[in-house]
């Protein structure tokens, strides 16, 4: 599958530093600052001038905060309706993430780190600093704007099905220390919550494991067709060879076999986060 789209870097869009500019405008007419306004629209000050700079996108909540704080005539609703979503994701993910966004089913097993769609900001952050070699202020910004934007495929798609497997060593690792793993955690227990969405761990003692070869995503269209991911040091490969995918389908339906169940799964997270 490698080709010239994954050699592309990732990129902010036109339009989000448009609508950025937009809102800090607005905001400097009405005579707030940053620290000011932040309050106003439950947002944070970092939050706030991540927007204004294009660096991320902003979410239907910050808009409908926002329009009365700033003259209520309706200029920022339709503005944030020519926003076009062009966010910093790996250049080798992009086509897996456009098929998710019309997805039925979303399978995600992991046992490297916390999925995408299930991180907290400030683990995405620690993530970040961790990266070889170092990302500037700038590419930190941008690939954590698109992280987060691509967590509202959970609330925005109700009747997709989500599953998620991961390792219970995930959480074991503490990632950014004690403070950001319990603060993970609990975003991670929100997140799972609605009825469409599965979370299962696979505990440490567990003496089998049909996915020993790896993180995997899977998928399925609303035509029926499946497709599935898979991702390691500098690249992602997006398999869509019928025999393949069945492979992997029935490695991740015996995964859901081994791990433990949705209750004892959450209930070992709390233990977890307990002992912090």
């Amino acid at each position: 599958m490698a080709g010239d789209w994954e050699r592309e870097e990732p990129e902010s869009s036109d339009s989000l530093k448009t609508f950025g500019a937009f809102v800090q405008g607005l905001r400097e007419h009405a005579g707030y600052t940053r620290e000011e306004f932040g309050p106003l629209v439950q947002f944070s000050k970092h939050t706030i001038e991540s927007i204004e700079l294009g660096r991320r996108m902003p979410d239907k909540d910050f808009v409908e905060r926002a329009e009365p704080v700033l003259g209520g005539t309706g200029a920022l609703r339709r503005a944030f309706g020519h926003l076009t979503r062009q966010p910093g994701l790996a250049a080798w993910f992009k086509k897996w993430a456009k098929l998710e966004q019309t997805a039925v089913s979303l399978d995600t097993y992991e046992c490297r780190l916390v999925p995408g769609l299930l991180q907290s900001e400030g683990y995405v952050r620690a993530v970040f600093e961790d990266d070889t070699p170092p990302l500037s202020d700038e590419q930190m910004a941008i690939q954590l704007a698109a992280r987060m934007d691509r967590q509202r495929l959970l609330g925005e798609r109700p009747n997709t099905s989500f599953s998620f497997i991961i390792d219970e060593a995930v959480f074991r690792r503490r990632i950014g220390g004690a403070e950001v793993t319990s603060e993970l955690i609990d975003h991670v227990l929100d997140s799972t919550k609605p009825r469409n969405v599965v979370l299962q761990l696979m505990p440490l003692d567990c003496e089998h494991h049909a996915c020993l070869a790896g993180p995997l995503q899977l998928l399925e269209t609303p035509d029926g067709r499946r497709f599935a991911y898979s991702e390691g040091q500098q690249n992602g490969r997006l398999i869509s060879v019928v025999k393949e995918v069945a492979v992997l389908h029935q490695r991740y339906a015996t995964l859901r076999s081994q791990a433990l169940t949705p209750k004892d799964s959450r209930g070992l997270l709390e233990r977890i986060r307990g002992a912090l």
